[in-house]
């Protein structure tokens, strides 16, 4: 099993010697982007422009344009059909875009195809293992395939698979592991060519709960120890809000909002009305003439203690000023539309009617 707790793991990072990727290449400064909080170009190591594929009448990714930043987990997020998985194959170079690019450390996707496989490990939703061999001799087999041998490989099997949790099943055939033992040994499987972006669809389909707590947990530890970049396609909202640095809402090929939750928030929360879940000591005619005479308050509704006030803007420093001032206890005071899911349901709804 995984624990919570911070694992001393041997070092941050695989040398060049041990078969890591070298960082040559990644320090050329390209100027500044303004649009990804002050970094600078060489942070973003994910772009697409104008990323388009279409196939028959469906335009499966519209004009996609995307920045991602070295050392963030990003969340791809949006229902079965909305474009992420097609966007993933595009930066994979697994199908060409019909219109606009994508690059990884400013190789082509399309072009460079070779060398961007290179640096880039991939997790599918379902991944795949020989049965009748161990999750050691999985790892061996791989670890050929990208040129280790001998000690280099040996040490780094018993190192991932101790970090991955999978240390005490290594011996046993893959044929017998649960799914969520598969995904694990997945993660340890895209690790052994050291690579500085990991994408995963889907990684915890399907999974248990203390299953999806581990690899949640390890999930964060590759980007916050290592440094690694990690693009996350999925659609439980839960697991994505628990994880990501930022998050993209896909509808229909196109990404209509990213940003921190935080920012998705404040970006719906500026298109439209805010409702403010209330309660209060006492709860009397005095409350409600207070939240009703209240500037930005559009409509009150109350629910056995709680008080829904829909407003214009968001109410909460002011009404918490004014209540504190005429002597009330704020028992509970939340913006609706703060969870991952609310903000995912606007965005949906008010996408779908441009875009349907």
């Amino acid at each position: 099993m995984i624990s919570s707790e911070k694992k001393e793991f041997p070092e941050k990072r695989m040398s060049p010697e041990e078969g890591g990727l070298s960082r040559a290449g990644e320090d050329a400064a390209a100027g500044t982007d303004k649009n990804i909080a002050g970094k600078t170009e060489d942070d973003i190591v994910v772009r697409t422009e104008s990323l388009t594929k279409i196939y028959g009448d469906l335009t499966a990714v519209d004009h996609l344009d995307l920045q991602i930043r070295r050392g963030e987990v990003f969340g791809l997020l949006g229902p079965n059909g909305a474009g992420k998985t097609t966007t993933t194959l595009m930066l994979l170079g697994l199908t060409e875009p019909d219109a606009g690019k994508a690059t990884i450390h400013g190789l082509d996707c399309t072009r460079n195809a070779l060398q961007v496989k290179k640096a880039v490990g991939y997790l599918p939703d379902n991944v795949g293992f020989y049965g009748t061999m161990t999750g050691r001799e999985n790892l061996r087999f791989m670890g050929r395939i990208n040129g280790l041998e001998g000690k280099v490989l040996e040490e780094r099997i018993d190192r991932l698979l101790e970090r991955v949790g999978m240390a005490q099943a290594a011996d046993k055939k893959t044929g017998t592991y649960s799914r969520g033992m598969r995904q694990r040994l997945g993660i340890a499987d895209v690790l052994m060519k050291d690579p500085d972006i990991i994408i995963m669809d889907e990684p915890t389909l399907g999974i248990d709960p203390e299953g999806v707590r581990e690899l949640m947990w390890l999930i964060r530890d590759l980007a916050e120890r290592d440094g690694r970049t990690i693009l996350l396609s999925s659609h439980q909202l839960y697991q994505v809000q628990r994880v990501c640095d930022r998050m993209g809402i896909f509808v229909k090929g196109k990404m209509v909002a990213c940003g921190t939750l935080e920012e998705l928030g404040q970006q719906i929360g500026r298109d439209g009305t805010g409702a403010l879940e209330l309660s209060v000591y006492p709860d009397n005619i005095s409350l409600q003439r207070i939240l009703k005479e209240m500037k930005g308050v559009l409509d009150i509704e109350k629910n056995s203690d709680m008080y829904v006030i829909h407003s214009s803007f968001d109410l909460r420093r002011a009404l918490s000023k004014k209540l504190t001032e005429e002597g009330y206890t704020i028992m509970h005071l939340r913006q609706a539309g703060s969870d991952l899911d609310e903000i995912y349901r606007k965005y949906f709804e008010k996408a779908g009617e441009q875009v349907g």
